[in-house]
């Protein structure tokens, strides 16, 4: 499984793994989605944009931040992210489809990601990294 949820007290902690890092940023995005809303399906909706941060850590939680403002703003529920990382800048396609408040209940909210212990860090399966998501 790319991601399990961990105990926390409060918020959300989830730890994502996958052999890449544009398949960790994908994952991540993925479980954070899954975590807001219960039931997600492909749709017709599409949103493109890009990043730059000052290291790998920083790009990705820019990157959920993005897809949640996104979600938030444009009333997208994604179910995947295509990444395409260079060095600590990214290019992201995310797949989706339109809020439907019918539908998409169940979920939980998340209102950010924080920094508090987000490392990215190579395994010999390949990448892991734990995120906290304030709820």
């Amino acid at each position: 499984m790319p991601y399990t949820e961990l105990d926390h007290t409060a918020d959300i902690l989830i730890r994502v793994r996958a052999p890449t890092l544009n398949g960790l940023f994908s994952e991540a995005a993925r479980a954070m989605f899954a975590t807001m809303f219960a039931d997600r399906s492909p749709g017709g909706r599409e949103e493109a944009f890009s990043l730059c941060a000052d290291d790998r850590d920083e790009l990705l939680r820019d990157f959920l931040s993005e897809l949640l403002f996104l979600s938030e703003v444009k009333g997208v529920v994604f179910t995947d992210a295509e990444v395409d990382l260079q060095g600590t800048c990214l290019s992201c396609t995310a797949h989706g489809e339109s809020f439907d408040p019918q539908r998409h209940r169940g979920g939980t909210e998340i209102k950010g990601v924080s920094f508090s212990g987000l490392r990215i860090i190579n395994t010999d399966e390949g990448y892991q990294v734990d995120i906290l998501f304030d709820v």
